[in-house]
């Protein structure tokens, strides 16, 4: 297929969507605030942490259906699982830190740079487990936005942050029996352009570590059981989602066997076929028959249309740094910017930053105004209380200051609450039918010295805006991450390095929330 091809060509050459140019001026925290030494790396093995113009070609042949085992993670959390000394790929010293709201997905990132891998190695790596571990709140069914940051003026982006957007799209015709209207999913498209721009590690690999899990079956962590116990009754009713969250009639617990064969089946066409089949080629088709059948139904148009973009986030600036937020559609960056802007003048007051963010989200969707011109509008009347979706965040930092900051979503908890027959995953439900969510992450840099000092990325529906603002607040001031909860409902995930990476005297820490049941890993 080789218009595939020419469209993502076209995406890494930044001619189908906009590339960045320079900017104007509770309980299961491992560990939360750990500040190892950065022992910065030589630069003969920085060559070997990069992918280069010729890497990412060969990467983007796996879009097109064609041709294209598995490490545990389970042993990640004390030892590295990558090559052995001396061989190609060993890392040793400084790796840098993952940060996410399941653990298992944090294990999966922790393995990516212990490989030698890169934070956008990571980052995927982290997305993919979460398909299968989070599935509440991320899936194949569904999509996100990311941020990306690589402080080397070479690179990819030229050393500015860059916005990987791939938000569930609605389909062009809902059709007239769609009960539960599903969306375009979008995330294995987009986890593979941002692996192909910034990483150097197997896509296929990553898409292997995430099938075993399906196939073996992983337990039902605190978070996954959680929000089980929430939508239990609904989403019992479907009966494929029944024969994967439930056993002997009840739904899964803490700590029970969560098997998805149907969802390892899937990765592993994906990974055989190239992640273009799933897209205009047989597991195309196969979606466009299943949506149909679950009352959501997509075309194989919708499929084949759907493309992730590249986009300038949205940048301010702080004392001497930069600030970058991410841009609409992921207007949850655009509301933590505006809460960001009352925060940096009155840090405390986060009750006017949060009533500022969620006003400013509110005349944008209004439309007929840019981003820009909302953030520059004063006196906006409250909006009225929206429900807004759940979603989920993460954050990634490796050895050379390059760093990823996420929010995935269903577009609702559990997407429409059915399962693709013979699929295994869920269908995010239609941003047609459901308000959008708030996805939110922030990144800040020095633009001067080319260096990364901190990412945030939130969750907590409305109150995902102010937990990335807070978040980046109180660390900027401390210099250390999250150095204090954010206020609820929201949740955050925090990586900083006070004195900057790279850098010699770089000292690099990662939070996640003392209030969620996720996970702070950094390895050193």
């Amino acid at each position: 297929m080789a218009g595939e091809t020419d469209k993502m060509n076209k995406m890494r050459r930044g001619t189908i969507m906009d590339t960045p140019q320079s900017p104007t001026p509770q309980s299961a925290t491992l560990s939360a605030a750990t500040w190892p030494a950065a022992t910065p790396p030589t630069e003969s093995t920085r060559r070997l942490g990069r992918i280069g113009p010729a890497g990412v070609c060969l990467a983007l042949l796996t879009l097109l259906p064609g041709c294209s085992t598995l490490n545990s993670v389970t042993s990640s959390v004390l030892g590295n699982n990558g090559p052995p000394p001396g061989q190609p790929g060993y890392v040793a010293g400084f790796l840098g830190g993952v940060v996410a709201d399941e653990p298992r997905a944090v294990l999966a990132g922790r393995e990516m740079l212990s490989a030698g891998g890169t934070a956008a190695d990571a980052a995927v790596a982290v997305g993919l487990t979460l398909a299968v571990t989070y599935p509440s709140r991320a899936g194949l069914g569904g999509g996100g936005a990311c941020i990306a940051y690589g402080p080397d003026p070479k690179s990819t982006a030229r050393g500015l942050p860059e916005a990987v957007m791939f938000t569930p799209a609605a389909p062009a015709s809902p059709g007239a029996d769609a009960d539960r209207p599903a969306a375009v999913p979008l995330m294995v498209r987009g986890l593979f352009l941002l692996q192909a721009r910034y990483g150097n590690q197997s896509f296929d690999s990553m898409v292997t570590q995430a099938e075993q899990l399906a196939r073996a079956g992983v337990p039902v962590s605190r978070a996954l059981a959680k929000d089980l116990a929430v939508v239990s009754g609904p989403l019992l009713a479907d009966p494929n989602a029944r024969a994967v969250f439930s056993h002997d009639g009840q739904v899964l617990t803490e700590g029970q066997l969560l098997q998805q064969p149907d969802l390892a089946s899937t990765l592993a066409q994906i990974r055989t076929a190239g992640v273009g089949d799933m897209y205009q080629g047989n597991l195309a088709h196969r979606i466009e028959v299943a949506s149909a059948q679950i009352g959501g139904p997509l075309q194989f148009s919708d499929l084949r249309g759907a493309l992730p973009k590249l986009a300038h986030p949205l940048v301010r600036n702080y004392r001497n740094d930069k600030v970058a937020f991410l841009p609409p559609p992921a207007d949850g960056g655009l509301g933590a910017e505006a809460a960001f802007d009352v925060l940096a003048r009155k840090p405390n007051d986060t009750t006017a930053a949060m009533a500022r963010a969620l006003a400013v989200v509110a005349r944008f969707r209004a439309g007929g105004i840019t981003a820009e011109a909302a953030l520059a509008t004063h006196d906006l009347p409250s909006p009225e209380p929206t429900l807004f979706p759940a979603s989920t965040s993460f954050v990634t930092l490796d050895r050379y200051g390059d760093s990823v900051a996420c929010a995935l979503t269903m577009n609702n908890l559990f997407g429409t609450g059915r399962i693709m027959p013979g699929l295994g995953f869920l269908a995010a439900a239609s941003p047609a039918a459901v308000p959008p969510p708030l996805l939110s992450a922030g990144l800040v840099w020095n633009d001067n010295i080319k260096a990364f000092r901190a990412a945030a990325a939130g969750s907590g529906q409305a109150g995902a805006p102010l937990a990335v603002a807070d978040a980046l607040i109180n660390t900027l001031r401390t210099d250390r991450p999250m150095s204090v909860p954010v206020p609820d409902p929201g949740r955050a995930n925090v990586i900083a390095c006070g004195q900057y990476l790279p850098g010699e005297n770089g000292r690099c820490g990662w939070a996640n929330d003392p209030r969620q049941y996720g996970l702070a890993l950094g390895a050193n």
